[in-house]
């Protein structure tokens, strides 16, 4: 679990986590990323994020599981060895501050199994408050602009 106080109000915030086309812009590894919906999002939409792994572009597909603006919203991985886990939470302040937390988790299917404890975990551990840092960054300069 990874959290940050954002100098946004809890919808921009919000808008900006959960926006799977901006997740390059703040996530490391990721190159693209897409919310399959014929609308605005709902529960059970397909979210995919592809990332360079090992020199090679992966796609992971997730399935939005809670979607509750500005507040709430999961995705659970759906395919592949390695299956994220991912909880939102935005909860507003005071003058128009947010505090943010990301809760990221893996489940391992094959191979993933063995990967999941003995790397998967701990690289994720390095990477969030990096990319929670480069998030709040982001949003918090974009205020200011």
């Amino acid at each position: 679990m990874t959290s940050t106080e954002v100098d946004r109000s809890a919808d921009d915030v919000f808008a900006y986590v959960t926006d799977p086309t901006r997740f390059v812009e703040w996530q490391q590894g990721v190159v693209s990323g897409r919310l399959d919906s014929a609308g605005e999002p709902a529960v059970g939409d397909l979210c995919v994020t592809t990332r360079r792994i090992g020199g090679a572009e992966r796609p992971a597909t997730s399935r939005l599981v809670r979607l509750d603006p500005p507040r709430t919203w999961s995705v659970r991985g759906v395919d592949g060895p390695i299956r994220a886990a991912v909880d939102v939470a935005v909860e507003p302040l005071a003058e128009g501050r947010s505090r943010l937390t990301i809760t990221v988790d893996f489940v391992g299917h094959g191979i993933g199994k063995v990967l999941v404890p003995l790397v998967v975990r701990r690289e994720a551990r390095k990477e969030m408050p990096t990319n929670v840092a480069t998030l709040k960054s982001r949003l918090e300069t974009a205020r200011r602009a």
